[in-house]
């Protein structure tokens, strides 16, 4: 088995920055200078609080942004091209056949009105036109075996799947082409725990049997623990920190990746008192002058309400943005 540091590199973004422009309000920057890798079958972990960025990352590396996003600066090179330099026409060929995402909420994901085999058949049909129609329907049908759905359900609507079946769906739609990468936007939202754990077992089961690489948004450090290879900590729409999963847990250097960490419950000691971050996170549009975490950070100097931190390295594959690192 090959080791992860050894696997081959499938997506580099550089530097990638976004702002969302509307008329009469200033541009929210809702990204700003992020870099990362990813490698086959690796599976990286998006954390951070709603409004620092996570979903606008995934949605600018499928060049899915609304009409008001705007993708500033950086590069994202995928097989030798950088995927913001393609046409759309180009792009459309990359998406769900190369890269391929699972939407949060996947019943408004599906379509209502057509039955759930059809839908995972028509990626099928868009990307290899020349398909026969057995061979269309042996894959639909070997899909939903492969994510624990009896194929002779393919027929039936959205609404006659529970929750987890639905997303089991949405799962064997984003695998219809065999894509290289998968992105999971918080997959496992408003779902059991029951069910959760399930859908987490059968993503990293799939990953390690197919060798897909995984980007997997959550807000849930439980589950990062659990399934993920590394971390990319977001805070404001800036990397806070970035290191594999048993650094990031064992030997934190962000204030704030240390303040997530404290407000998850430690299960060996459960007499002991959650803490929180005080505050919110910033507003876009309205950015502190300084480090974006300064006016909640507990250990913040003033030089960091008044300069902007750089990212720099504390270990081996381990960056971190803070002052008080140099």
């Amino acid at each position: 088995m090959v080791k992860l540091s050894e696997a081959p590199t499938l997506l580099t973004v550089k530097n990638l920055s976004v702002d969302y422009v509307t008329a009469g309000h200033p541009p929210a920057h809702a990204l700003a200078d992020v870099s990362f890798t990813l490698r086959e079958g690796e599976i990286l972990g998006v954390v951070g609080e709603s409004g620092c960025g996570k979903s606008t990352l995934m949605l600018s590396l499928m060049r899915l942004l609304g009409p008001a996003g705007r993708i500033t600066a950086g590069r994202v090179e995928f097989m030798g091209q950088d995927l913001l330099d393609l046409t759309e026409a180009e792009m459309a060929r990359i998406r769900w056949k190369h890269i391929a995402m699972i939407f949060q909420g996947a019943m408004n994901a599906l379509n209502p009105v057509r039955t759930v085999g059809d839908q995972i058949a028509e990626a099928i049909w868009r990307h290899y036109p020349t398909s026969t129609q057995q061979t269309v329907t042996d894959r639909v049908a070997e899909l939903f075996e492969m994510v624990g759905i009896p194929p002779s359900r393919q027929k039936e609507y959205p609404h006659q799947y529970s929750g987890g079946m639905r997303q089991r769906a949405m799962i064997a739609m984003a695998l219809a082409c065999a894509p290289q990468i998968v992105i999971a936007d918080e997959p496992t939202t408003a779902l059991d725990v029951m069910v959760q754990a399930q859908i987490l077992e059968l993503l990293t089961e799939l990953c390690g049997k197919l060798g897909i690489a995984v980007l997997f948004v959550t807000h849930d450090l439980g589950v990062v623990a659990e399934i993920c290879d590394s971390v990319l900590v977001m805070y404001g729409g800036v990397v806070a920190e970035y290191a594999n999963v048993d650094t990031i847990y064992n030997d934190p250097r962000h204030p704030y990746t240390r303040e997530l960490l404290k407000a998850f419950p430690n299960l060996t000691n459960l007499s002991e008192r959650l803490a929180s971050i005080p505050g919110y996170p910033p507003r876009l549009d309205d950015l502190p002058a300084g480090c974006r975490f300064a006016p909640r950070c507990p250990v913040a100097v003033e030089r960091c309400h008044t300069q902007s931190p750089p990212l720099v390295a504390v270990g081996r594959d381990h960056v971190a943005r803070c002052f008080l690192l140099e």
